[in-house]
């Protein structure tokens, strides 16, 4: 989970199925936040395109992570509403990561199971944290929130919880991300490292030139959601420093765009051609809206496995 293809943009349905992240989950957010992805559960169930989405792009290690839920009596497609993947950076280990489920489920409940299992737990900080499957441990955070996730991943979290670290509100760039998207039924917000790779990766030759060199470091942040109403819709936003900044990197993106376009296989160029790019003030924004249909082909496309990832 060290990896930056681990945390991706998902999808989402309607906006009658919104669902902000918990307070309870929030709190224990560390200020180094690399990146944070919302996913609706709920949403996932009535659109076909979605489970093929949900299958090409979700972390590799959402299978462990439902596993380990199961292991503890919860059913990731019956029990659970939202998950929120949280990875973060720290300066002797790397990007940790945990995850935080909100559902239907218990924690009164779930923990009498794990008391006849004789599972105990052990108390980090304020809170009691348990043992699961694939060495994951496990703590509530109120009835209806869990957080897990690696050990030494959840204690870094859960510094962050009991006020040893800063947590996500003294990082005002991400919270400002965070607040255009939170409340979507799926969002992500990533930092400026992150978005940097990101681009450079989005661009791919055309990241060679000396402008993106030069405008890289005035890249601040990204944010991005999808939507499955009406065909399928994709928007990523990119924060820069100012509207020269935007407007050069939306000038690179479109380059980078034709010339995949050059490579790209009959479909992948209709995908292509349903994409836009544009620039509104500091912001680069790329917009991608279809149909079904052209939206499977542009998920086997280079330009959607660099913005996706």
């Amino acid at each position: 989970m060290k990896k930056l293809s681990l945390f991706v943009l998902l999808l989402c349905a309607t906006a009658s199925f919104a669902m902000p992240l918990a307070s309870s989950a929030r709190s224990m957010v560390p200020a180094e936040l690399q990146q944070l992805v919302g996913v609706d559960y709920r949403a996932l169930k009535d659109s076909p395109t979605a489970q093929q989405l949900k299958d090409q792009v979700l972390p590799q290690d959402l299978k462990s992570f439902e596993s380990s839920l199961k292991g503890v009596g919860i059913d990731a497609e019956r029990d659970v509403d939202q998950l929120n993947f949280i990875s973060f950076r720290t300066p002797k280990v790397g990007i940790q990561t945990v995850c935080v489920a909100q559902g239907s489920f218990s924690a009164k409940a779930v923990l009498k199971k794990m008391k006849l299992k004789k599972i105990m737990a052990k108390k980090y900080g304020t809170s009691s944290v348990y043992p699961m499957s694939n060495g994951f441990v496990m703590t509530f955070l109120d009835d209806n929130t869990l957080a897990f996730g690696q050990d030494a991943s959840l204690h870094s979290a859960l510094d962050a919880h009991d006020g040893k670290r800063p947590s996500l509100d003294s990082n005002p760039t991400m919270s400002d991300q965070m607040a255009a998207v939170d409340g979507a039924p799926v969002w992500s917000v990533l930092d400026q490292e992150g978005t940097q790779a990101m681009m450079r990766s989005a661009l791919g030759d055309a990241s060679k030139v000396a402008d993106y060199d030069t405008v890289k470091k005035r890249i601040q942040a990204s944010r991005y959601t999808m939507s499955f109403q009406s065909g399928v819709n994709f928007d990523l936003t990119v924060v820069t420093a100012d509207s020269m900044t935007a407007a050069t990197l939306s000038s690179l993106l479109k380059a980078g765009m034709l010339y995949k376009k050059m490579s790209a296989t009959p479909s992948e160029k209709v995908a292509l051609d349903s994409t836009t790019v544009d620039s509104d003030g500091s912001n680069l924004g790329l917009h991608f809206k279809s149909d079904d249909q052209k939206f499977q082909a542009l998920m086997k496309s280079p330009l959607f496995a660099a913005v996706s990832h």
